[in-house]
């Protein structure tokens, strides 16, 4: 990801929503200081957040926003990758991790090795999208497709391979690295690969402009990344719908929230270090503002807000750490 690009971005989208947020904060504050997370707007300390280049926008919103009413309180946040985060996390170098997928039984048991105690909290939705190059005359997959061109044995390298009514083209391909988080899931949970990958021979990148500006300017490309990403390039790429055996069905906010897009919706987590969340207030007032002002950090990030019952499992999850 061009973290320049997403600072950009996000500096726009946060001066149109300043006005609604901040009236808010003196409120909020009290909230965060019957729970113990120290008020906002008189908070200071340092929180340290890394992980997940995907929510890395989402995040670094949430720091920069509480920020206005709180000069005092540092929230660097990093995009090391989801398992980079995880890395980081699990030994106590970090406060927050970042993460588009849910944390590993491998990576639970380094947490537990150094005795750091967590608590999941889903942030957003996503909607992985498909696409190829705009004049590719391919609009769907079905979901054993898709494995028969990321799997970790795939070896397709024309369309036809694929689908013989899929037209004569070369597949080129284009993806993320194996850090990333996306790339995790679409190796364990999309193509359900039982080696924890998908196939090897394409051009990797952690930069998701690379991979558009890939797709974008070859003929018979593919790739996959976030449904923001697909958005802001909807222009110069293809989105494929998705074929679970129930239809083709197109990424967007409606058919991610609804589960219809499957298996391609994804959750989007961060990790909060439990310790440190009720011994040190700039942790839990960080947590708590993001939490409490979620749907608009999800939107300014891009991203699919929660529909009112994971938010609700996700403010019950906060509550029960807040009550240790």
């Amino acid at each position: 990801m061009n973290l320049t690009r997403v600072n950009k971005e996000n500096n726009v989208k946060r001066s149109a929503i300043r006005t609604a947020l901040v009236p808010g904060v003196a409120v909020l504050g009290l909230a965060l200081t019957a729970c113990g997370g120290g008020a906002a707007g008189g908070a200071s300390g340092n929180v340290s957040v890394d992980g997940s280049s995907t929510v890395f926008p989402m995040s670094d919103a949430a720091a920069e926003l509480l920020k206005e009413e709180n000069p005092n309180l540092q929230v660097p946040v990093g995009a090391s990758g989801t398992g980079g985060g995880f890395e980081k996390f699990c030994v106590g170098s970090t406060d927050i991790s970042n993460a588009s997928r849910p944390i590993s039984e491998e990576e639970i048991a380094v947490c537990e090795e150094n005795g750091v105690e967590f608590v999941e909290l889903q942030v957003a939705t996503d909607a992985l999208t498909m696409v190829v190059n705009p004049d590719l005359g391919v609009d769907c997959l079905t979901v054993d497709q898709v494995k028969a061109l990321w799997g970790p044995d795939a070896k397709a390298t024309n369309w036809t391979e694929i689908d013989p009514s899929f037209p004569d083209e070369d597949i080129s391909l284009f993806g993320p690295g194996t850090d990333s988080g996306t790339y995790d899931y679409m190796a364990n949970d999309v193509v359900e690969s039982e080696t924890e990958n998908t196939r090897t021979d394409y051009e990797a990148s952690e930069d998701d402009n690379v991979l558009v500006q890939g797709v974008a300017n070859t003929p018979g490309a593919t790739s996959y990344f976030g449904f923001t990403y697909y958005e802001e390039n909807a222009d110069s790429l293809k989105a494929l719908s998705i074929d679970d055996g129930n239809g083709c069905v197109a990424p967007s906010a409606e058919t991610a929230q609804a589960g219809e897009y499957t298996p391609l919706a994804r959750p989007l987590f961060i990790y909060v270090n439990a310790a440190e969340y009720a011994e040190n207030a700039a942790v839990a007032t960080y947590v708590d503002f993001y939490i409490e002002n979620l749907e608009t950090i999800a939107e300014i990030g891009q991203f699919i807000p929660l529909s009112e019952d994971l938010y609700a499992e996700t403010q019950s999850e906060l509550e029960a750490l807040a009550a240790g």
